[in-house]
């Protein structure tokens, strides 16, 4: 029996699972899941940047008035935008002719290609959720633009977005951290924890906007909860109903991410996901795409791709408590 293309086979069967897979990384991480709630998960179509468009100054033409009085209207440049790269990832799907040949009935074949798509379907989900945490240099910038960059921890110096920290100011998230030069001496207590995540909170609370979702990592994450006695420990249900184990302080869930996953140790995240988004290219979101055969191989190999960007438009209404 002719063994079945194995191109149109993997292409399909990528191409019918691309929206699962897109669901999955939303649904397994903290912050894409709070971005997606939050309608933050936008393709993009086209260009060469993706661009955020953010307010950076107020408006100079507000204030009261009476009956005739001449009303401002200076003219006043308000508006901005922060630029972010593509950034692309793929994992491949490789199948030589010999598999091809030992697994050359149709369901064989499907079988084969299902457990190796499924493989590459959760490191390439793995790969973008550590790029999540990172700051966008490894693999020589190639790398997915994460909180590392959005949030770092010395928050007066680099370029986010296309702006200079030093030359913006309103474009520093918050910081407070442990040691020389920092807010308080480390490394923090069950005793300390609570004061400084209080400090915290309250920086970032400006008007009616504040944070909706701290990420801590595991030692962040057991010191808030010794710091608490049982009876104060509240979770927040719709967290805990898209999957995530939380519990609450100031009315925020507070969630865990494992240093496995790229989440910095000693580190907790203030974060109002009103203002990050994650934006996939709708061409390059989990899809298929077809390498074709070797040249010098017996062998036929897809990959499955991603490009797009963790973007910001508001770096001012981000923490970080770092030791």
């Amino acid at each position: 029996m002719a063994f079945p293309n194995v191109s149109d086979i993997v292409a399909t069967t990528i191409e019918s699972r691309n929206r699962v897979v897109a669901d999955n990384i939303s649904n397994t991480n903290a912050i894409l899941s709070a971005i997606k709630k939050a309608g933050g998960v936008k393709t993009i179509s086209g260009g060469s940047i993706i661009l955020e468009e953010l307010n950076f100054a107020e408006n100079p033409n507000v204030g009261w008035y009476s009956g005739y009085d001449v009303l401002p209207l200076a003219a006043a440049d308000v508006v901005s935008a922060a630029q972010f790269t593509i950034k692309q990832a793929s994992a491949q799907v490789i199948i030589s002719g010999l598999e091809q040949l030992q697994n050359s009935g149709k369901e064989q074949m499907i079988d084969l290609l299902d457990a190796r798509i499924s493989a590459a379907e959760s490191t390439l989900q793995n790969l973008i959720v550590k790029g999540i945490y990172s700051d966008g240099t490894g693999a020589s910038g190639k790398q997915l633009t994460g909180l590392k960059a959005a949030v770092p921890a010395i928050n007066t110096t680099g370029t986010y977005g296309g702006i200079d920290r030093a030359t913006w100011a309103f474009w520093r998230n918050q910081s407070r951290r442990g040691g020389v030069g920092g807010q308080f001496t480390g490394p923090l207590a069950k005793e300390t924890i609570f004061a400084q995540m209080l400090a915290m909170q309250m920086s970032l609370v400006k008007g009616g906007k504040k944070p909706n979702l701290i990420i801590a990592d595991e030692n962040y994450y057991t010191l808030f909860m010794l710091s608490m006695t049982p009876d104060q420990r509240f979770t927040d249900t719709d967290t805990a109903n898209r999957g995530f184990q939380n519990i609450t302080f100031m009315g925020i869930p507070v969630v865990m991410e494992p240093q496995s996953s790229g989440m910095p140790a000693s580190t907790m995240y203030f974060l109002n996901t009103d203002y990050l988004k994650f934006r996939p290219h709708r061409d390059r979101n989990f899809t298929s795409l077809e390498l074709g055969r070797s040249t010098n191989q017996d062998a036929t190999t897809h990959a499955m791709v991603w490009a797009g960007n963790l973007t910001c438009s508001g770096a001012q209404y981000q923490g970080i408590l770092q030791d």
